[in-house]
């Protein structure tokens, strides 16, 4: 098993910048990436970033890109989603998420993920 425990949510300003984070601990010699993911009221959750959890290319939802940057400490056992630009459409809670698959195509769907946190929420005031 796997646990996840996302912080750093809350509420901010259309236009500013917010951290979250997510500490993994028990069995992660198993996980080979980290995603971040969201999902807003009455929505589908939807992928955000996918990480490597050891070297690698990082990947965006098309939303996202050149805003977020999804990044990690390996020493730490943390994944972070530093966010800048936020829009009121970025608000939702969001978590974390664990895969042992290596297929980066499948980093983007919510399906190929083992392991999740039980997510912060964000929200983005216009």
């Amino acid at each position: 098993q796997v646990q996840l425990v996302e912080s750093g949510g809350g509420l901010v300003q259309a236009g500013g910048s917010l951290r979250v984070s997510c500490v993994a601990s028990g069995r992660t010699f198993s996980v080979y990436a980290m995603g971040w993911f969201r999902q807003a009221p009455g929505k589908e959750r939807e992928f955000v970033a996918a990480i490597p959890w050891s070297v690698g290319n990082t990947y965006y939802a098309d939303s996202v890109k050149g805003r977020f940057t999804i990044s990690r400490d390996s020493a730490k056992s943390t994944v972070y989603l530093q966010m800048n630009s936020l829009k009121p459409e970025d608000t939702a809670v969001y978590f974390c998420a664990a895969t042992a698959s290596a297929a980066t195509l499948a980093w983007m769907n919510k399906y190929n993920y083992h392991f999740w946190g039980q997510g912060t929420q964000v929200t983005v005031s216009s």
